[in-house]
């Protein structure tokens, strides 16, 4: 089993992002990424690709721990992210739950909220299952 700091490694883009994976488990992986003016759009405001990256990244994680035996990997072949509120300051946490589990595909929800508890975005994506050759 990788550790917590391996799996966030084991994506060198979440690294640079500024993406750390806090939690991992099947049933819910949690990571965070600190509101930075390097990851600002017009006022201040935490861009939407970085929140993406963000739930983007937790979700790949649930997925690949809920690999099914043998496979050799994910990928995110669909995303569908709704923001809700703008970041200004304080960090975001990513919470990833697997809403369905099949033999070809994973889909995962991530819900991110801000330091206050708020909801800021949802994520919605579907993983291939990525079979050995």
């Amino acid at each position: 089993m990788l550790t917590l700091r391996q799996l966030t490694e084991s994506m060198p883009f979440a690294v640079a992002s500024g993406v750390e994976i806090t939690a991992a488990a099947p049933e819910e992986v949690r990571a965070t990424m600190a509101w930075h003016a390097d990851r600002c759009t017009v006022g201040g405001a935490l861009h939407g690709g970085a929140l993406i990256t963000l739930a983007d990244t937790a979700g790949a994680v649930c997925a690949f721990l809920n690999l099914p035996a043998g496979a050799a990997g994910t990928s995110t072949i669909e995303t569908k992210t709704n923001l809700f509120r703008a970041v200004r300051d304080g960090q975001v946490e990513a919470v990833a739950r697997p809403l369905h589990l099949g033999r070809t595909t994973i889909v995962v929800q991530t819900d991110l909220f801000d330091a206050a508890g708020k909801r800021v975005a949802q994520t919605t994506q579907t993983q291939t299952v990525l079979l050995p050759r």
